[in-house]
């Protein structure tokens, strides 16, 4: 049975106009997330290459475990279009035990 500690959420922001179902389906086809999150579209204030900068973002929390978590980051580094995407991993600390024990299982290969 899966433990908290084993569940990663993973965030990261994608440009305002890109499609999204084709990186959503990838994902979830090679057993990388057991479930993607999409938010409403964010205004993102940062600095890049000594400039502020701001876009509109789609943010995206995807929900993983430790062990799929390597290639999950690989994956979307070769689908994101960002030089530098925000990738952002955290581990679970507590969940409710069934989803938990679901998320390993919808990632199991």
């Amino acid at each position: 049975m899966a433990n908290s500690s084993t569940v990663f959420m993973v965030w990261t922001n994608w440009p305002e106009d890109h499609d999204l179902t084709s990186v959503t389906d990838t994902l979830l086809k090679e057993k990388l997330v057991a479930c993607i999150n999409r938010f409403p579209v964010v205004v993102s204030s940062y600095i890049w290459n000594g400039q502020p900068e701001t876009s509109r973002e789609i943010p995206v929390l995807l929900k993983t475990t430790a062990d799929r978590y390597p290639a999950l980051e690989q994956r979307l580094k070769a689908l994101h279009p960002y030089e530098l995407p925000e990738i952002i991993a955290v581990s679970v600390e507590q969940g409710l035990p069934a989803y938990l024990q679901w998320v390993e299982n919808a990632t199991s290969v």
